[in-house]
């Protein structure tokens, strides 16, 4: 079957289309505030004061993410390079599509009060490696897509597509499925469809079922659309491994990509946790529910909707060095905003009792976390683009990959000490200001256009 060009780009979007409600729904606006809420319960049954309970349930989430993080840093570049010598991705990410429906489905589980958190944290993390992995082999195909003048669009646009899917997923869910705790009723005031019972979670729950359906249904696109190039005969495995530490040892000879490495794994990896830690910080902070915080979602994948599609419309005209800029910087500031924001008051000045200024400022920071962290994504994958080509755009993405991941346990566990030390879930995000802006201060020395030949 011959496929137009624009048939596979639209294909190739809908990987984003598919796959952003892992991101949306389980990371960060719904299983994230549940299980918040069980492991809250859970330390609190073992005697620790509310505060306390509150310190140890982000300290968990945080460390699950760490050690998710390790995995995909070691795996993703030894992956892409074996791919790059096999000379094929697809069967990657079908094993990988696997890995992330099979995690995401067995969260149905995550039952109120479990003996243990660790089987919950365990498949969330199975599920999350398949996602990223997955990611990473599909911007490999990037640079076979189009040409480099429109990479930028291609790559906004996919972003833009993949957060309204998020959204449409996060809004369907909210209205039919996620109970308010108290009153076991959904957005809409119905109680969960198909007669799950809301005396157990089992709404809010289906998230894991729902979203690994979603991925299923609307992955087939991608697979019927989507073809690679026709590639050279593979290298054996063994051949295909041993050609890591080459690619490595290469690095030295690409000053401009390894400082990109390097500043995107600074300023990647406090993004990673900002979106990891918004339901669990509007939970454990604002002190919100799981529909508070579903909405809150939505309001920021509004934002990240149209942030990335005019920002690769803007990434495509100025470049994307700068547009990443501007992103950090606004990351940054929306950061110590929320450092200084409580639900009674703001940099220190005590509010009426009952002001909703706390969670107009709140929703504010989800608006700039979701549109300033869009474009950053998007702009940083097509800057990858300019630094890499269509025959080694497997390896590089994968070192793409572990330096998103490679320091992925930084964050998490300087913000799990932060929290731990200042028995703070508030004050405990504090690192990432630093992490923020050491990523601005070395993106001073990439170059705009990559490693691409001056025209």
């Amino acid at each position: 079957m011959t496929v137009s060009a624009r048939k596979r780009i639209w294909g190739w979007w809908f990987f984003d289309w598919a796959s952003q409600p892992y991101n949306t729904l389980l990371l960060t606006f719904s299983f994230g505030p549940y299980f918040a809420e069980v492991a809250r319960a859970h330390f609190a049954a073992q005697g620790l004061d509310a505060e306390a309970a509150k310190a140890a349930s982000q300290a968990y989430w945080t460390a699950t993410q760490t050690v998710t993080g390790i995995f995909i840093a070691v795996l993703a570049p030894i992956l892409g390079v074996i791919a790059d010598g096999r000379g094929r991705k697809m069967p990657w990410i079908w094993a990988f599509s696997a890995m992330y429906v099979l995690g995401a489905f067995v969260l149905w589980w995550t039952v109120p009060g479990m003996s243990t958190l660790f089987w919950a944290a365990f498949w969330f993390g199975f599920g999350f490696i398949g996602m990223e992995l997955a990611t990473n082999f599909t911007n490999a195909l990037m640079p076979t897509l189009a040409p480099h003048d429109e990479i930028g669009k291609v790559s906004g646009t996919g972003f833009a597509f993949g957060y309204l899917g998020g959204v449409l997923a996060l809004f369907i869910f909210l209205l039919f499925f996620a109970e308010n705790a108290e009153t076991g009723k959904t957005l809409i005031g119905l109680p969960p469809a198909f007669g799950l019972d809301p005396a157990t979670r089992e709404g809010t729950r289906s998230v894991g079922p729902f979203t690994a359906l979603w991925y299923v249904v609307f992955m087939v696109p991608f697979f019927l659309w989507v073809r690679e190039p026709a590639a050279a005969a593979g290298k054996s495995f063994g051949a295909a491994l041993s050609g890591l530490g080459r690619a490595v040892g290469g690095l030295k000879d690409r000053p401009s990509l390894l400082v990109f490495l390097v500043a995107s794994m600074f300023y990647r990896d406090a993004l990673n946790a900002t979106y990891a830690l918004g339901g669990a910080f509007a939970s454990n902070v604002m002190g919100w529910t799981v529909i508070q915080s579903g909405v809150f979602g939505i309001v920021a994948a509004i934002a990240a909707t149209f942030a990335s599609w005019a920002g690769g419309k803007l990434d495509s005209s100025v470049g994307p060095k700068p547009v990443i800029l501007l992103a950090i910087v606004v990351l940054t500031a929306t950061i110590v905003v929320m450092m200084n924001l409580t639900p009674t008051s703001f940099f220190g000045h005590v509010l009426g009792e009952g002001s909703p200024l706390p969670d107009m400022i709140f929703y504010g920071c989800g608006v700039m976390i979701g549109a300033a962290g869009g474009v950053a994504q998007a702009a940083s994958r097509t800057l990858m683009v300019f630094h890499t080509s269509e025959h080694d755009a497997a390896s590089d993405f994968g070192f793409y990959g572990l330096s998103g991941k490679a320091t992925a346990f930084l964050a998490p566990a300087l913000i799990t000490i932060a929290t731990l030390a200042t028995g703070s879930a508030r004050l405990g995000i504090a690192p990432l200001v630093g992490l923020f802006l050491v990523g601005l201060v070395l993106m001073m020395w990439v170059k705009p256009l990559g490693e691409r030949p001056v025209r």
